[in-house]
């Protein structure tokens, strides 16, 4: 099933390209409903997490949780959409150079505890921020590209603390009547690239297909939710 879009490849300057352009059809207005639903199974009574959002966009789920109490760090490679995280919040910002990352910059909240980096994913490392308590990750998986995918469990499986509770958002769907992004994730392959070290629960299964799918040329959209935490 991976065949058809295993060769497809997406360019950094194209994801910079859709936001430039308004192509931001991925951003949702409000809190994702499936980290509303199983925010306590990321927190698990936790207070003061530090999260992880790898590819953040702009997304408002940031801040709702920085209103919490939690620290959040995010990646993403589009300025615009870090700028517009912050203009649409409310919140002014600092912008800062990222030593231990050539060309990147780090805009930090003055108000919350968010830090969001503009650089390449794959440039960002534990050395740069530590470890982190949970990972939310809407839209990040889906969207780099698939022969990417070990590179990138390998990163996030750098950045879990030992108690890192990693919530991951899939997309199932047939992917020979569309190329993505986003892509298309079988279960089978989220336990190749995390059951070796990590355990994984599945703990939502939910019919997200919608019009606008159908004119992907879609006929079914499944979203699934999975927590994935280190093993002891």
């Amino acid at each position: 099933m991976l065949a058809p879009q295993a060769e497809r490849v997406m360019a950094l300057g194209e994801w910079e390209q859709r936001w430039q352009e308004n192509r931001t059809g991925f951003h949702q207005p409000t809190v994702h409903k499936m980290l509303e639903k199983n925010i306590d199974k990321v927190l698990a009574g936790r207070t003061g997490v530090r999260i992880f959002f790898p590819l953040c966009g702009k997304a408002v789920d940031m801040k709702w949780l920085a209103d919490m109490g939690h620290s959040v760090v995010g990646v993403e490679i589009s300025e615009n959409g870090i700028k517009q995280f912050f203009e649409e919040s409310n919140l002014t910002y600092s912008e800062e150079p990222v030593p231990a990352i050539p060309g990147a910059k780090v805009y930090k909240s003055s108000e919350k505890n968010i830090s969001l980096y503009q650089c390449d994913l794959y440039k960002f490392s534990s050395s740069i921020e530590g470890q982190f308590g949970a990972i939310w990750d809407r839209g990040s998986l889906v969207a780099i590209n698939p022969g990417d995918r070990e590179k990138y469990s390998s990163l996030i499986r750098s950045l879990m603390a030992k108690d890192c509770r990693y919530l991951l958002d899939t997309l199932l769907y047939n992917p020979e009547l569309y190329n993505g992004p986003p892509f298309f994730v079988p279960d089978e392959q989220v336990h190749s690239l995390f059951g070796n070290s990590c355990d994984i629960e599945l703990v939502d299964s939910v019919d997200t297909f919608e019009d606008r799918h159908r004119s992907w040329g879609l006929d079914y959209l499944t979203e699934n939710i999975f927590l994935i935490t280190p093993k002891e």
